[in-house]
């Protein structure tokens, strides 16, 4: 599985989108409003891009679903989910669209039931609990075949005490699965971090819970079952100032040039930071720093950096080896599958890696 934002559609057109290789692309986003509707990042655009993503999809028999919210589209969800009156409303609102797109499932990503995201969005201690309820709701209004799932954190939604809801069997009746999403635990920093750890392989890090399998475990424990559990994965890093200490040295340096602190992995190849190379894992083929950076390897994550001392960046990300390995680690488990975040930004290697992790390619 993958998303496909709406913002992607100048460089990666829907047509670009290799549906042999995804059984599932979660559009992203539409937007809850303050009148329980829906609206678009960019209303000229979005909806003609689901439009051709549906048809490109649907010609190879794939599926679709529209993934609502997002970080900076969460700030409704609380009040448009509160009463009965409201949840109604914006059920019937959304099974407008699901009906008009010819989708095949909803997606919700309300980030985060019960605490504040992006710092704007409506928050209420009920919040799970009306969410339950919305979905209960939803659930009873879409077709039967209809596929309802959520992205969530690594940790159970907040319930009434602002702590991780410890029973989530009601949410695993009415939802398909979930998907973790196991990014974004470590941004740009003079520090940096991961930004997605399989693991806390060194028993040291600050965030235990911000992890793939602290996500598993968490969820699980909680009651959702692992084939309801979907594994989220990126293609994107992040680009840190950082005076890390010179290992060696290469000539024609380069300076990464990144949209605000994320560069995608196409961008990292593309700019020429990452080269394949020769040599090869299980997953595909590796990749080595280039122009000046070097790559190495965080054995406490699990995942690899770069390092260009001469220009002080540092970037945490995700590689063929990183992604295969979050797969073959899913799978070993039970999950139900891994979802990358996006398709626009890999170059076909890291879904492969994905495919060959899952054993659904050699």
């Amino acid at each position: 599985m993958a998303y496909y934002p709406d913002w992607a559609g100048d460089s990666f057109p829907p047509e670009d989108v290799d549906c042999s290789r995804f059984d599932w692309i979660d559009f992203a986003f539409a937007l809850p409003t303050k009148a329980f509707d829906l609206t678009w990042d960019d209303p000229n655009v979005a909806p003609g891009l689901l439009t051709r993503l549906v048809e490109v999809a649907h010609s190879c028999n794939k599926k679709v679903k529209l993934s609502i919210g997002g970080w900076t589209g969460s700030q409704h969800f609380s009040t448009a989910v509160a009463t009965p009156s409201s949840r109604k409303t914006f059920v019937a609102n959304i099974l407008k669209v699901y009906h008009f797109f010819e989708v095949d499932g909803i997606d919700i990503d309300w980030e985060y039931p019960g605490v504040q995201g992006v710092g704007d969005n409506d928050v209420n201690e009920n919040d799970a609990a009306n969410f339950l309820s919305f979905l209960q709701l939803l659930r009873s209004q879409l077709p039967p075949l209809a596929v309802i799932t959520a992205a969530t954190t690594t940790t159970p939604f907040a319930g009434e005490d602002g702590q991780p809801l410890k029973d989530v069997t009601p949410f695993a009746k009415v939802l398909d699965w979930i998907t973790l999403m196991n990014y974004d635990a470590w941004g740009s920093s003079s520090t940096p971090g991961p930004n997605a750890p399989l693991n806390d392989g060194c028993k040291n890090s600050t965030q235990p819970d911000a992890n793939a399998v602290a996500g598993y475990n968490a969820w699980s424990k909680a009651g959702m079952p692992a084939k309801q559990q979907v594994l989220g994965v990126p293609a994107y890093g992040y680009v840190s100032k950082s005076n890390a200490t010179q290992l060696r040295t290469r000539q024609n340096p380069l300076r990464l040039k990144a949209e605000g602190d994320q560069i995608q992995f196409r961008d990292l190849v593309k700019q020429g930071a990452l080269v394949a190379s020769s040599n090869s894992n299980k997953y595909g083929p590796n990749f080595d720093g280039a122009c000046g950076f070097t790559r190495e390897w965080d054995c406490c994550s699990s995942t690899p950096f770069l390092r260009s001392p001469s220009e002080h960046q540092v970037v945490t990300f995700d590689d063929v080896q990183s992604i295969g390995m979050k797969a073959e680690w899913a799978k070993r488990v039970g999950m139900l599958g891994v979802n990358m975040f996006d398709a626009s930004g890999d170059t076909g290697h890291l879904v492969d890696a994905i495919r060959r992790g899952l054993g659904l390619t050699s």
